[in-house]
């Protein structure tokens, strides 16, 4: 194990490295416990000619927290569902992804995705919520105080310690804040101690002191000897200094990647410096959306209309149109020193000889390992089954006295069952028809074309 290695696991908390070292011994996991992404040259291209993302590069080390920034549609997203291979089937991406430097796909134990909305249950409190998920997800042979001690050791990691006992809360049911939501969507997935964890806008829909302490939380976790990316759409100033590195997008095109500091310094040498006392995050945003040209222009008629002197908008780079301004700080990135520091780095950790960690097995990315196909078909099944037998019994009864069938409770249950298997048959058929088709408007137009082909092998109607 090299010495950059072992101060990356120095750098861990008592628990993590238990934890690592339990999961190892179970499914013999390498010694090699960090991670680094990085990606070159990638593109994502839509439905075979539309390109979302063109020749993206960067990578994301251990210990620091990356922000993947950019205006609406700018494809930030797409960025971070390509790096955690989340991108749906039709996308297409090409170029190189590494980890450690090598080609390997991300899947269950390795990396962790934290999607934009928060999918948790009412009803529990934050350890309950936390207890389940780590029983149906941390291995088997782990006692009751292990699971306990690693559940605790979680909370406090996003700073959820004095609301460990408070529900989630839902419409009816006051609980938890939109921040503390968040991070309980966090802790969820760090119970299985991912060294690559993904963000999808964590701040969205959050009021600036909530944002502060998500992305707190976040830095904390980098600092714990996590690789950190979550793409982020405008930060305030507090939170914006949180982040050690930008990666910043302007209609799928690279503006600029480095340190955080680092960005103010190329601006400034593209003839856009940041103002004093503004956000800067603001200022890159505005300076590469397209949206703020009509703002632009009133502001030109205004001062002309009433004499104003405004050195940004006599600043002959602030003259031009955003789609030039993009198009001049793209170029100057790409013959810049900080593009020719990424490619030397890049190139540096493909060669690296790191290992990655093994997992359980590969699992479905939607499903976050809390359990497999045959566990969620036979989950569903069963949950289904006393309301179809409802719908079975109260159809049947209205139907069987409307229409004075047979008496005789043998019959009438005969009728019942009759009625359920049948909405037993259409329920899997419509499970089916939903894991083949993936959009959702073709699905019910699919399954609803079956019934209708069914419906012509049915006796009513072959012997009218």
């Amino acid at each position: 194990m090299t010495m950059e290695v072992r101060a990356t696991m120095h750098a861990l908390s008592p628990i993590s490295t238990n934890l690592h070292e339990r999961i190892k011994n179970d499914v013999k996991v390498e010694d090699e416990i960090y991670a680094r992404l990085s990606w070159r040259n990638l593109t994502v291209v839509v439905n075979g000619n539309q390109s979302v993302l063109h020749d993206i590069s960067g990578f994301a080390e251990p210990g620091r927290l990356l922000a993947i920034m950019g205006p609406s549609g700018s494809g930030k997203s797409t960025l971070l569902e390509g790096l955690a291979g989340r991108l749906s089937n039709q996308a297409q991406c090409h170029g190189e992804i590494l980890l450690n430097g090598r080609k390997e796909q991300l899947s269950y134990g390795t990396a962790a995705y934290v999607s934009q909305d928060d999918v948790l249950l009412g009803t529990l409190t934050v350890y309950e919520t936390l207890y389940y998920s780590a029983k149906l997800r941390l291995p088997d042979n782990m006692t009751r105080s292990e699971t306990e001690l690693i559940v605790k050791k979680t909370i406090e990691d996003v700073g959820l310690q004095d609301s460990m006992s408070t529900p989630i809360g839902n419409w009816h049911q006051r609980g938890l804040s939109g921040g503390e939501k968040r991070r309980v969507s966090i802790a969820i997935e760090l119970l299985t101690r991912p060294r690559l964890l993904f963000l999808d806008e964590p701040t969205s829909g959050l009021d600036s002191a909530s944002a502060y302490h998500v992305v707190q939380a976040l830095q904390n976790l980098a600092r714990d000897g996590r690789t950190v990316i979550c793409s982020i759409h405008q930060p305030s100033s507090e939170v914006f200094e949180l982040f050690d590195d930008l990666c910043l997008l302007s209609g799928g095109k690279q503006v600029f990647y480095g340190p955080i500091f680092g960005a103010q310094e190329f601006f400034a040498s593209a003839g856009v410096p940041c103002p004093a006392l503004r956000n800067p995050s603001d200022h890159y945003l505005r300076t590469i959306n397209s949206d703020f040209d009509r703002v632009t222009e009133n502001l030109k008629s205004w001062s002309k209309r009433f004499d104003v002197e405004d050195g940004c908008l006599h600043n002959p780079m602030a003259r031009k149109s955003t789609a030039e301004q993009v198009r001049i700080l793209v170029h100057l990135f790409a013959t810049s020193e900080e593009k020719r520091v990424i490619d030397n780095t890049i190139l540096s950790m493909s060669k690296m000889e790191g290992k990655v960690l093994p997992t359980r097995g590969s699992q479905a990315s939607f499903i976050s390992g809390h359990y497999g196909v045959a566990a969620f078909s036979i989950g569903n099944t069963l949950s289904s089954l006393p309301f179809l037998l409802l719908i079975s019994l109260a159809s049947t009864t209205i139907v069987y006295l409307m229409v004075d069938l047979h008496s005789g409770m043998e019959r009438f249950a005969y009728f019942v069952l009759a009625l359920f298997a049948s909405l037993m048959v259409v329920e899997s058929l419509m499970m089916a028809v939903a894991s083949l088709v993936p959009n959702f408007l073709l699905g019910i137009v699919t399954g609803a074309s079956i019934q209708v082909l069914l419906s012509f092998l049915t006796p009513f109607l072959s012997y009218t």
